[in-house]
């Protein structure tokens, strides 16, 4: 559909090709048996995965900082289990999380496939609200950082998406404009609303499986990614 209209491909990178949820549940099975923490990780992150989610979007929003998502975000899904866990035990937890997360590296299926199909044709680029040192870990120990030509960071835009202030710096850092320019990404309301305010092609990876939408067109397995590029 965007052959020929498209020069550059941004994409996000959790839940879009760095498999976060799966990463994410094998380092809190580390951390809280090593910590001793005897909660069944099923329940933990049954609760943990929506509250995760609320948070990062009020820190996209501007109404927490990146210590109270660390730690609001943990002591939240304590509390609701009815679990009691100390302050100082939710501090080491948050560290350790950080600490170990990237040292898993589960992508989505196909996610080098369309990596190396679209690497010859586009310049590729990163768009990312997360951290950047933790970004960065992620991108190199999952062997994919060579693949992009920008990695834009919330940090280094001093801005988050849906902000247009990071779509901005991403494109003029990539030297791309927004028409030959497309957005793929999980999240409706940060990349694709995000990128489409400021004029970008935009393609939804629905990996939540959220309801259908109109907005634009949505893709359930990065290799579909083909039929439009």
């Amino acid at each position: 559909m965007y052959r020929g209209s498209v020069t550059d491909v941004f994409f996000d990178l959790d839940h879009t090709l760095w498999d976060f949820e799966r990463n994410s549940a094998l380092t809190f099975q580390k951390i809280l048996s090593e910590c001793g923490v005897g909660i069944d990780l099923d329940d933990f992150l049954k609760a943990y995965t929506p509250i995760n989610l609320n948070f990062w979007k009020w820190y996209r929003e501007g109404k927490i900082n990146q210590s109270e998502l660390r730690y609001q975000r943990l002591k939240t899904t304590f509390d609701s289990l009815k679990f009691r866990v100390g302050d100082e035990l939710i501090h080491t937890l948050s560290e350790q999380y950080i600490a170990h997360l990237s040292s898993y590296n589960h992508l989505f299926p196909n996610t080098i496939g369309i990596l190396e199909y679209l690497k010859p044709k586009y310049k590729l680029h990163i768009i990312t609200n997360g951290f950047q040192e933790v970004q960065d870990r992620k991108l190199r120990n999952a062997n994919i950082a060579t693949y992009f030509d920008q990695v834009i960071n919330s940090e280094m835009a001093g801005a988050k998406k849906p902000d247009p202030l990071i779509f901005q710096l991403a494109l003029e850092k990539a030297n791309a404009v927004p028409q030959k320019s497309i957005m793929i990404g999980d999240s409706l309301e940060a990349d694709i609303l995000g990128a489409k305010a400021v004029g970008l092609h935009v393609l939804h990876f629905n990996a939540h499986n959220e309801p259908k939408h109109n907005y634009c067109c949505i893709i359930h397995d990065l290799d579909e990614i083909k039929l439009f590029l």
